[in-house]
C-alpha cells in the first residue's frame, strides 16, 4: 500500500466520523457544517485518486464538484436562515 492509498483510507475514516456528526448533530447548522466537511474530503479524495491513476481530467471534476458544493452550501444556509427568521 502506497502513501496515497493510505491517505485515501484515512480520508474515508474521517468521512465516516463526520457522517456520525451529520446524523447526530443537534442543530441544522451542525449538519450543514458536517456535509460541507464531507464535501471537502470527497474533493481531496478525487484529487488523490487523480494522482494515483495519473488521470489529470479528474482535477477538473474536483474543481466542478468544489464549486457546486460551495454554491449548494450557501443556498442551503440562506434557506435555513430565512426559515429560522420567519418563525421568530
Amino acid at each position: 500500500m502506497t502513501f496515497l492509498e493510505a491517505t485515501l483510507f484515512v480520508i474515508a475514516i474521517y468521512i465516516a466520523l463526520v457522517l456520525v456528526r451529520v446524523i447526530l448533530g443537534p442543530t441544522i447548522w451542525d449538519r450543514l457544517l458536517g456535509l460541507n466537511a464531507i464535501s471537502a474530503k470527497i474533493i481531496m479524495s478525487i484529487i488523490i485518486l487523480s494522482l494515483i491513476t495519473n488521470q489529470p481530467y479528474l482535477l477538473d471534476v474536483a474543481l466542478v464538484y468544489a464549486l457546486l458544493g460551495f454554491i449548494g452550501t450557501v443556498l442551503i444556509a440562506r434557506f435555513v436562515e430565512k426559515k429560522e427568521t420567519s418563525h421568530d
